[in-house]
């Protein structure tokens, strides 16, 4: 089990780093960004991150990769082809499904 000190440090630090991502841009740049490179880089920031954050989650999601794999490409056609995001997620989750259910017989 943690003890106080060691929570409480770490709650410190996990609150200086929030409070600075969030007030640093802010001191940066104080005038309006008219650089086009900047502005498209803030731009497509985010979903780099989130890109980056599930994709890796998405492949080894069942516990094989071929069926994590075949699952996103279904969601990814689907998604392109604008079906709802209902629509998506219920076809690779079961393109998933099926294919390591097929790899198990």
């Amino acid at each position: 089990m943690m003890d106080n000190k060691l929570f409480f440090t770490y709650l410190i630090v996990m609150a200086g780093v929030t409070y600075l991502v969030r007030t640093v841009p802010l001191l940066i740049f104080r005038k309006k960004i008219e650089n086009r490179f900047i502005k498209s880089f803030l731009f497509y920031m985010p979903y780099a991150v989130l890109g980056s954050m599930t994709f890796p989650t998405i492949i080894y999601s069942t516990g094989d990769m071929i069926s994590g794999i075949i699952g996103m490409l279904v969601g990814a056609v689907l998604a392109f082809k604008n079906k709802s995001l209902m629509t998506v997620a219920a076809a690779a989750c079961i393109a998933a499904l099926a294919v390591k259910l097929i790899m198990m017989i």
